[in-house]
């Protein structure tokens, strides 16, 4: 079913919206979970949530695309969940993308200082429009969907050591990006 039928039953309030949410991309929203959580129950709750959360926003929102808005929300459900889970302990496996990109995003101070939030993101989006796909494809798989490094690496058929010195350079390419925007980093 295309994504426009299904936001018309989220509109009817037909509980078949929900169901054909998750046959549709409940695969997707466990799998961007489950790489933030490491938990397969706690991924399909996040998800869950996700679906909850499209329930009671549209109406009135119509979200375009909707696969976007669904990860959005899975993505920071999860990312609630993650927080929860290990409030009292730091997980470096879900903080390392993170600790990756310091050195290329402005932190929050020096973003309002510099520039506001949506010229970093025209930036940032500008710069991923001028990778080839599969820098693009490696970018995104590793710092939205938290893939690991080994993951990213048996998806490209290449090392991880390869794989570890392509997002190195990309990073690295990001920052004198934003840095020749003057976005200061």
């Amino acid at each position: 079913m295309d994504d426009g039928k299904i936001i018309d039953l989220f509109f009817e309030r037909s509980e078949q919206a929900i169901s054909q949410l998750s046959e549709k991309y409940g695969h997707i929203c466990v799998r961007i979970a489950q790489n933030i959580l490491k938990n397969r129950e706690d991924a399909e709750e996040c998800a869950n949530d996700a679906y909850l959360g499209v329930w009671n926003t549209v109406p009135p929102r119509r979200p375009d695309p909707l696969i976007s808005y669904l990860c959005r929300l899975v993505k920071n459900n999860a990312l609630t969940k993650y927080h929860s889970n290990t409030a009292q302990k730091r997980n470096t496996y879900y903080d390392t993308p993170i600790t990756e990109l310091e050195d290329c995003i402005p932190s929050p101070r020096t973003t309002e200082d510099s520039c506001d939030a949506r010229e970093l993101s025209r930036a940032i989006n500008a710069f991923l429009r001028s990778l080839d796909i599969d820098s693009r494809v490696m970018f995104v798989r590793r710092y939205w969907y938290r893939d690991s490094v080994k993951d990213i690496a048996k998806r490209f058929n290449i090392t991880p050591g390869n794989a570890a010195v392509r997002l190195s350079r990309i990073r690295g390419d990001m920052k004198e990006h934003l840095e020749k925007r003057g976005i200061s980093v």
